[in-house]
């Protein structure tokens, strides 16, 4: 929404983010959100990325909605609306930062346009933080000069948040549309189950008819079923599973314990704190490309979301769980079932096959790779709510892809094959998105 100039001039930025971002900071152990730490640097140019990341994390905790995949779109809608506003100058430097001609400077534009589209596009998705964004948005205009660049800034960031938000109208990645009634098929050996505890009702089942951003049909590259059950790599997984992803296990070593407890919040939560990291890393990048790089992996892990939970609605298949407690390899449920195991933490409430966690680990991993490389220039240290006093430390993005599909079989609640098929189902769906962007 349009913001008054004249009651901010007089306020600091550094006074004015300050003040927000301490009244917006919220616990990070939600379901699908994380309240990064607020920048403390004062001053415009690569630091404004690093106050508008922490201000969207912070909306997206705040939002706290019941869909990892709704969440990841309040990230993408304001960060590729800031994407598309910051390179609508034309012959502009897409804030690099500079002078794009005489009487020019599209760093100014750059700044006014992307801290707009990100204000905008957070306000009209969770309007509670309407005020909290509003004091962020007036904090960063006061540190850019009044005048025609700042002016058009501000036109661009709005322009491009209405027409972002027009285009993903309807787009089905809602709570209510992700989260349809679902009525899962007759029990049969293989086929899934509400699990226990709570033996909850399936969530997700509409998700796979979202609307991707990039990647087109989201069965454009569904994998193949799964393990048939009897088979040998199925009765490998499912031994693996019930030695090592028990809550009692006497297998399992403290190190997959913690790797499992650190990989048990969600995919969102745990990428945003190594994103943020890697944004920090890359302070001296230009703005244009820290953005590009933000609105970038939110569109892509979005469509291997859409893509996975696709997937999983097609072949409904069973969960560890289940397949412990009711049946044995062959899916007879009179034999060599074990009905007191119970995995390290609870199921989720939904099909199998393939690995949300490890498609979105995979979709990360290659989006990371396009822009940096093998890993971060260096070595990333992230913590979880839900492993206190846990860190991981990567310098290479596919070793926090393994450590999601390790993490999901040592909690209890997924084949090996099927976070392996999920990594490369989102490593695939990655680099067909990537093909149709400007990495910049």
């Amino acid at each position: 929404m349009p913001l008054s100039r004249a009651r901010t001039r007089p306020l600091s930025r550094a006074l004015l983010l300050t003040t927000t971002l301490a009244a917006a900071t919220l616990a990070s152990t939600t379901l699908t959100g994380a309240a990064a730490a607020p920048s403390t640097s004062a001053g415009p140019g690569a630091d404004v990325v690093l106050d508008w990341y922490d201000v969207t994390a912070q909306t997206v905790a705040a939002a706290a909605l019941p869909a990892q995949v709704t969440n990841s779109r309040i990230w993408a809608v304001s960060w590729l609306a800031a994407d598309r506003a910051i390179t609508s100058r034309p012959g502009g430097h897409g804030g690099s930062g500079g002078h794009g001609g005489p009487g020019r400077n599209d760093a100014d534009f750059a700044t006014a346009a992307f801290a707009t589209a990100i204000h905008d596009g957070l306000a009209a998705q969770v309007p509670a933080r309407t005020a909290e964004l509003d004091a962020a948005l007036a904090a960063t205009l006061a540190d850019v000069p009044d005048g025609n660049d700042e002016t058009a800034g501000v036109e661009a960031g709005h322009r491009a948040a209405r027409a972002l938000l027009a285009e993903r109208t309807g787009d089905g990645l809602d709570v209510a549309s992700v989260n349809a009634p679902y009525t899962p098929p007759a029990e049969a050996p293989g086929v899934w189950r509400p699990t226990p505890p709570a033996y909850a009702p399936a969530v997700g089942s509409g998700q796979g008819r979202g609307r991707t951003f990039l990647l087109g049909p989201a069965n454009r590259f569904r994998p193949g079923p799964p393990d048939p059950l009897g088979s040998p790599a199925y009765q490998r997984d499912l031994a693996e599973v019930r030695a090592v992803g028990s809550v009692d296990s006497t297998v399992r070593t403290a190190e997959q314990t913690d790797v499992a407890m650190f990989w048990a919040q969600s995919s969102l939560t745990g990428y945003t704190t190594i994103l943020r990291g890697l944004v920090e890393q890359e302070r001296a990048r230009p703005l244009a490309w820290q953005t590009h790089l933000v609105a970038t992996f939110h569109q892509v892990t979005i469509d291997a979301q859409i893509a996975g939970y696709e997937a999983k609605y097609v072949y409904t298949r069973w969960r560890p769980v289940t397949a412990i407690r009711f049946a044995d390899t062959d899916g007879d449920p009179t034999t060599d079932a074990d009905p007191n195991w119970t995995p390290l933490i609870a199921t989720p409430a939904h099909p199998e096959y393939p690995s949300g966690h490890a498609t979105y680990a995979g979709a990360a991993q290659r989006v990371l790779e396009a822009f940096t490389g093998s890993g971060p220039a260096r070595p990333i240290a992230v913590t979880s709510a839900t492993a206190p006093g846990v860190t991981r430390t990567y310098s290479s993005w596919r070793q926090a892809t393994q450590d999601n599909i390790d993490a999901r079989v040592w909690e209890g609640v997924h084949f090996r094959h099927t976070d392996e098929t999920g990594a490369q189902l989102g490593r695939t769906v990655a680099a067909y998105d990537l093909r149709r962007i400007n990495l910049r």
